[in-house]
């Protein structure tokens, strides 16, 4: 498969802050009850359908992987950033994290129980983004569940709008919109998270988490 040249852009920005970032972000959880608990119910969910593998795709430094373990599931992370990677087994050595594409991830069909792309989606190119939601719904099992994070855009006649993110080109995504794209990918939204900025954010977007299941054969 022939990389885009955002990824390439992406992994290249990524790598050159994986240490910041990791810092800056290892604690994120602590003060964020909601994430917690989105993540929570996740976790329930993908135990309940009896299969706890779960791949954190877009795993960053691996803190949200380590949460996911503490919830009880069978996971393993993946990233396109080496450096992030390394930084990871660093972190958990414990846990498995490979290096990867959201767009080709290196596990056969239908064999996961869920599926999390935390904030994983947000520098996808929009004409890119269909094949992605493709890939999740390709590596989860009938019945299996995908968590995926973003920000929401705000003005409600552009389905994607650009902002200025700290490492590389981003996308905004109305959430309606992304909801519509699951439901052509196979994926029915089951429960959606609507987060509003804090005081002190230094985005004052909404962030959203969908919660979606893959529609039985």
């Amino acid at each position: 498969m022939v990389e885009h040249a955002a990824l390439s852009a992406t992994r290249e920005a990524y790598d050159a802050a994986a240490p910041m970032y990791a810092q800056l972000f290892r604690d994120e959880l602590r003060d964020r009850p909601l994430e917690r608990a989105i993540l929570s119910a996740f976790a329930e969910v993908v135990r309940a359908s009896g299969n706890g593998q779960v791949a954190d795709l877009g795993c960053g430094p691996g803190h949200i992987t380590a949460h996911l373990d503490e919830l009880g599931l069978e996971v393993f992370g993946v990233d396109a950033s080496p450096a992030m990677i390394k930084l990871a087994r660093h972190a958990y050595p414990g846990l498995r994290f490979d290096m990867g594409s959201m767009a080709a991830v290196n596990i056969a069909d239908g064999v996961l129980g869920g599926v999390l792309s935390r904030w994983s989606i947000i520098h996808t190119p929009p004409k890119e983004l269909p094949a992605i939601l493709g890939e999740f719904h390709r590596v989860l099992a009938p019945g299996g569940h995908l968590l995926v994070g973003f920000w929401a855009g705000d003005d409600s006649a552009h389905p994607t709008q650009v902002f200025d993110h700290a490492v590389a080109p981003a996308y905004r995504w109305s959430p309606d919109h992304l909801a519509s794209m699951l439901r052509r990918s196979g994926l029915a939204e089951v429960a959606r998270l609507v987060g509003e900025p804090e005081p002190t954010d230094r985005r004052q977007f909404q962030s959203i988490h969908l919660l979606a299941r893959k529609v039985q054969a």
